[in-house]
């Protein structure tokens, strides 16, 4: 599996389509089956000299879960506005809204072997940065450095360092990303610190500028 594209995926899907989406990968699957979904496909497109995501959401449906297949090439300044129509197109859905249904995004799990899913229901987003926070964590783009409230660590080190904080109350964390980062060292960024997840009793929320 030298590359997962998205001709696998409209087979999965039952979508016809000549167009690809080359999907990010990573070593682990987080989710191997979802039922009852709708693809929505974000296309990495060259329109003289801009990139452009072009998205087609023509088979989505409010009541199911709906799986996110974006091309890893995109920079997330083009992806995240597009995910943040489609997310209040289906919060702000009433006559068929189904509560149950989640939000995923696709990626191919290089080690498994199988297309895999990383679930963003309950994130917030927003395309600026945050004036408050407890725990604020910044990605730099293509870094291995990861700046835990202003304090640089190494990444593979930035969980053990988050540990010997002491908070006297459980932290609201807050995730900056780089606009410039591409769609595919997001979705690893966000795999790779899923474990963050366990300190969000709160709406989950996303800064990217």
């Amino acid at each position: 599996m030298k590359y997962f594209t998205l001709i696998i995926a409209f087979l999965l899907f039952s979508c016809a389509s000549k167009e690809d989406v080359l999907l990010p990968k990573s070593n682990v699957t987080i989710v191997k089956d979802v039922q009852d979904l709708s693809p929505i496909y974000i296309f990495f497109k060259i329109e003289g000299k801009d990139t452009i995501a072009d998205v087609n959401r023509k088979n989505s449906i409010i009541s199911t879960n709906w799986i996110f297949n974006i091309d890893k090439r995109l920079p997330l300044r083009l992806v995240i506005p597009e995910i943040i129509k489609l997310q209040e197109k289906k919060r702000g859905e009433s006559a068929h809204k189904n509560e149950k249904a989640e939000n995923y995004y696709s990626y191919a799990d290089s080690v498994g072997k199988n297309l895999a899913f990383l679930p963003f229901t309950k994130v917030y987003y927003a395309m600026e940065k945050p004036t408050t926070g407890d725990l604020v964590i910044y990605f730099k783009k293509g870094s291995n450095i990861v700046l835990v409230n202003n304090e640089e660590t190494k990444k593979e080190e930035t969980l053990e360092h988050i540990s010997r904080i002491a908070f006297f109350v459980k932290p609201k964390v807050y995730l900056l990303f780089d606009k410039n980062m591409s769609y595919q060292e997001y979705i690893q960024n966000k795999i790779l610190f899923k474990k963050l997840d366990s300190y969000n009793d709160e709406i989950p929320k996303e800064f990217i500028f």
